[in-house]
């Protein structure tokens, strides 16, 4: 090690003998590292909040005089589950996630119309005076929300692979603080109009995030033909980089990277037909998190309301909003924990989320459970094996996926978990109405 100035000139020798320098530390990582925490939160906390209102975006309509009371329903309940609002809330972002993988990647303006949608959103259902205008809304938040987690999941591949996981934290974040804030700022007296112009606040911190903490000018080549890049630098493609770089004098080592996996694999998808046939190589990712999704949103966005312990501290409507933040802190805490422990099974989670469907279906029919402390525990457990779902499914790509296809395939599989949420939101409108036509409750 020699001292150059105020630097240090790092080297080692290669095999032929010579001095090669190390890769220099990057000092700048951070701010990627806490850009993407910050636009997981953004891009994820509308989505959250809308959930966790749905209840009381339901209830509002419900007093207008058009609306007449079901006397069809024998257990307490909303006239429309919430179910309807999870629809409005993620069939949107997943049209744009079916196509967006396919549609040029222009990033910028694609931040420009999130950061927009976002905040009329929350425009558009804090001052809606009937229920069309409020759905609209709830249209536009799940429009910024999967054009969003398409868009920064892409980008991703043109950074350190560490980004995924904070990203993934991040959006564990924007549950429970999303969650949170709407229960909390409600609780303190504030309105549904009040607490969603507040809320205002968050398409304004993902733009600071995107053009000012992020860095985009380091990147060794653009994207190019949808979400595909040529060549990516970071650290988990730098085997691929050195494959490329390296010089080799005997024509054995030629030989040996001519057969390298990267070279059939890590070609550039082109066009239409290449990215359709590359689909089915994603299904080992994106059929376990289906499952994983479709289980837990039944749960709560069919189960959670039908969950009512009368006469404690908490009234109907706020035990609703406290099982969503519950859920939330489960999803935050398995969302943030990759780097400590991983899992390749996602699987498994799957099956253990099923159990849980059979678990709070037993507690809607028989009321089994003394205490909401136990349902809250359930519920605990249950956004643990979402939020690890979600998480383990993406860090294995990125170590996993060779480079040129990285972004590509991380997009198609994103479409997993709303095309779960969809299915359970359809499951959820009749199971809801048939429960609630049965006796039964506390």
């Amino acid at each position: 090690m020699r001292k150059m100035g105020s630097s240090y000139d790092v080297s080692k020798r290669d095999s032929t003998g010579e001095s090669a320098p190390l890769k220099p530390r990057d000092r700048q990582l951070w701010r990627d590292l806490v850009a993407y925490w910050i636009l997981g939160l953004c891009n994820n906390y509308g989505y959250v909040v809308m959930l966790s209102a749905a209840h009381d975006i339901l209830a509002k309509f419900d007093e207008n005089p058009h609306d007449e009371p079901n006397h069809e329903f024998k257990r307490e309940c909303n006239y429309i589950s919430t179910g309807a609002i999870l629809l409005a809330d993620i069939i949107p972002a997943l049209c744009i996630k079916f196509s967006g993988p396919f549609l040029p990647f222009f990033v910028h303006i694609r931040v420009i119309v999130c950061c927009g949608l976002a905040a009329a959103g929350f425009l558009l259902v804090g001052y809606a005076t009937v229920e069309w205008v409020a759905i609209v809304g709830v249209v536009c938040t799940s429009l910024a929300s999967g054009l969003g987690e398409l868009t920064f999941l892409a980008y991703s591949s043109k950074y350190n692979k560490n980004v995924v996981s904070t990203w993934s934290s991040g959006t564990g974040g924007a549950g429970i603080i999303g969650a949170l804030s709407y229960a909390g700022l409600t609780n303190l007296g504030l309105d549904t109009t009040q607490t969603l112009l507040v809320m205002l606040i968050v398409p304004a911190a993902e733009a600071i995030a995107f053009w000012i903490i992020l860095r985009h000018n380091h990147q060794a080549a653009a994207v190019t033909n949808g979400c595909d890049n040529p060549v990516t630098v970071s650290d988990s493609n730098s085997n691929f980089q050195n494959v490329q770089d390296s010089k080799h004098d005997s024509q054995e080592d030629v030989e040996k990277t001519q057969v390298s996996p990267y070279d059939e694999e890590d070609t550039p998808l082109i066009g239409f037909k290449q990215k359709i046939r590359y689909v089915p190589k994603m299904f080992k990712y994106m059929i376990p998190l289906t499952l994983v999704y479709l289980f837990e949103y039944f749960i709560n966005q069919g189960l959670f309301e039908l969950v009512y312990f009368p006469g404690i501290w908490l009234d109907h409507a706020n035990q609703y909003r406290w099982l969503q933040v519950d859920y939330q802190i489960g999803v935050f805490i398995s969302r943030s924990s990759v780097n400590i422990i991983s899992f390749k099974r996602v699987w498994i989670m799957a099956v253990l989320q099923l159990i849980n469907v059979v678990i709070f279906l037993f507690e809607v029919f028989y009321s089994f459970s003394p205490s909401i402390w136990l349902i809250f525990a359930f519920v605990f457990w249950e956004g643990l094996l979402g939020g690890g779902a979600y998480v383990n499914t993406f860090y294995r790509m990125s170590k996993e996926l060779p480079p040129n296809r990285k972004a590509f395939a991380i997009s198609i599989t994103a479409v997993s978990d709303s095309v779960g949420i969809a299915l359970a939101g359809l499951v959820a409108i009749p199971t809801h109405n048939a429960i609630c036509r049965l006796p039964g409750g506390r």
